[in-house]
């Protein structure tokens, strides 16, 4: 009997990557959390600690989430909030009141839920960026415990703004360092760090500087909202005589370690910058659409070779949904239905990994030898022929309305035939959000 080997066989397996394959009558061998082994099925002989049959299953890497925000999750449903006109309405009347109210209790519960999800979903590593002004201290470890309960892999990072006063700004340059710090003494490979900034309009000149010196200290890469609404654009320009794009350059914040979300509101010039730098762009298509600030020219991105990945900005977890989203949304854009298929589904197949992987080892959002035994396995009979060539036309039209049948991360089964596998009670854990989520909208 082998040690901690699980053997996936009898699915269709799409390795994705660089050269992307789709194999047939292969199986999968996971030892200690890596693939051991990808090779045609009669070369697996012996006994292993666990087997699963994906018989009509196409098996893949777990999906990748670069853009996410776990506290919005007690959000769901209010209404009280003011109508809105405008984006700087939308984070005055909701957002910016809401995480004002946040405890540190509320912060590991609305971690968990989404995080449990995500198992649902397929989604194993979540890019996220949290805020909470007045429970800031100690809410990053909180949030990584709720990842290591739930066993998913997640970057994290604290929202830094001015916005709250000096004091609560430098609690948050604290948290990012104190938990950048952590992640590099302890080389979790679940967890990993960045250096949070909100956005450019609500960090000052003084609080920038201290910031960037912070994460270049540490060798941190910064995870940053940018010109998500051209109300960000506006303020730059005339308040600090640059576009945002160009703000950040000149404190160094950009970078391949980097990851600038949205970039709606982006020109020519800033997008040359960012392909300098190396500095990757997470697209949020529908929390764009539906605080209507615009479409991110994602398309003008790729030709450019910016590296474009896929989040969801609390919107989902489900990247299937948020994926297909983008498609539609760049053929209205571009008011041609034949434009933006390869980049809209590149971004979350290929590009989330390429970003990912520049800060996880070992590396994720790949069915490769020694890469991580990150697998998922998703309901599918293909009707049509089903290779390297066709695998995006079903993933977008096919596979993106099946059910996830089983998530894998780390080598750890969290999901198998639809039933979480992991410790821990979701009613009881819906329940304990219920009630805080009821005192928090009472203080709201």
């Amino acid at each position: 009997m082998k040690t901690n080997t699980l053997l996936i066989k009898n699915g269709i397996i799409v390795t994705l990557g660089e050269t992307n394959r789709v194999l047939y009558d292969h199986a999968i061998l996971c030892e200690g959390g890596r693939i051991k082994k990808i090779a045609p099925q009669e070369e697996f002989r012996g006994k292993f600690t666990k087997v699963i049959n994906a018989h009509g299953k196409v098996v893949m890497p777990g999906f990748i989430n670069a853009h996410m925000h776990f506290y919005s999750t007690m959000v769901r449903g209010l209404g009280k909030a003011k109508p809105s006109r405008d984006f700087q309405e939308v984070l005055e009347n909701l957002w910016w009141r809401l995480d004002k109210k946040l405890t540190l209790d509320d912060c590991y519960y609305s971690a968990l839920l989404p995080l449990v999800d995500a198992v649902k979903r397929g989604t194993t590593t979540l890019i996220d960026h949290h805020a909470s002004p007045f429970a800031v201290r100690g809410s990053l470890n909180l949030i990584a415990k709720a990842v290591k309960k739930v066993g998913l892999r997640a970057s994290l990072c604290y929202e830094l703004s001015d916005r709250d006063g000096a004091k609560v700004a430098q609690n948050g340059i604290d948290e990012n360092v104190d938990f950048i710090k952590r992640c590099q003494k302890e080389k979790d490979e679940q967890l990993k760090a960045l250096f949070g900034l909100h956005a450019s309009f609500t960090i000052t000149d003084k609080t920038m500087e201290k910031a960037a010196a912070a994460g270049k200290a540490l060798g941190a890469g910064f995870h940053v909202h940018t010109a998500e609404a051209k109300s960000d654009q506006d303020f730059n320009e005339k308040n600090f005589g640059l576009r945002v794009v160009e703000r950040l350059h000149k404190y160094g914040i950009l970078g391949p370690h980097t990851i600038t979300a949205h970039c709606v509101h982006i020109n020519e010039h800033e997008m040359d910058l960012l392909k300098e730098t190396n500095t990757a762009v997470a697209h949020n298509p529908q929390s764009n659409m539906n605080n209507a600030v615009g479409v991110a020219d994602i398309i003008k991105m790729f030709k450019k070779g910016i590296l474009v990945g896929l989040g969801t900005d609390a919107m989902t977890v489900n990247m299937l949904e948020e994926v297909r989203s983008a498609l539609w949304v760049h053929h209205l854009a571009q008011n041609n239905p034949s434009v933006g298929f390869m980049e809209s589904l590149s971004t979350l197949m290929f590009n989330n990994a390429r970003i990912s992987n520049r800060y996880w080892d070992p590396k994720i959002g790949e069915l490769k030898e020694g890469y991580a035994a990150d697998v998922i396995l998703i309901d599918y009979y293909p009707p049509t022929p089903f290779n390297e060539n066709t695998f995006l036309g079903h993933l977008g039209f096919g596979l993106s309305q099946s059910f996830v049948d089983t998530t894998i991360c780390a080598g750890n089964v969290l999901m198998e035939n639809k039933k979480l596998k992991i410790d821990l009670d979701e009613e009881e854990i819906a329940a304990r959000s219920l009630k805080l989520s009821t005192t928090l909208w009472e203080r709201f």
